[in-house]
């Protein structure tokens, strides 16, 4: 079973026991539930739209870390012009523990009344 999930702007395809790498969250406690999903595919099955309006993932919190550098060089010919500069991202790490979609409730009233 896998999700994809959105965080940070971005998003990320995740499943149980990844551990990924998302911009910085400022979580309470050591979990994190991401909610609503936008795809949950559950042993072939694609759900989307409604059905996973109650679908739920689970992380870990494995603690933060700074990402790659990023350069940033401006240059402008004939005029002398150039700048240097650098970044590095704040990253949280993530292990995902759960993925849960939960079982559909509606079911018809038909079927649940017995047959004489």
């Amino acid at each position: 079973m896998y999700a994809v999930i959105r965080t940070g702007g971005k998003q990320q395809k995740v499943k149980p026991g990844d551990v990924i790498e998302v911009e910085l969250l400022h979580a309470d406690g050591d979990t994190v539930t991401f909610q609503p999903l936008l795809v949950v595919d559950d042993d072939g099955t694609t759900h989307v739209g409604k059905d996973v309006q109650r679908a739920v993932v689970t992380a870990k919190l494995l603690g933060e870390q700074k990402g790659d550098k990023v350069n940033v060089f401006k240059y402008k010919s004939k005029s002398g012009y150039s700048r240097r500069q650098g970044h590095r991202q704040l990253m949280t790490l993530l292990e995902i523990s759960e993925v849960k979609l939960p079982a559909k409730r509606g079911t018809s009233k038909a079927s649940e009344e017995p047959e004489d």
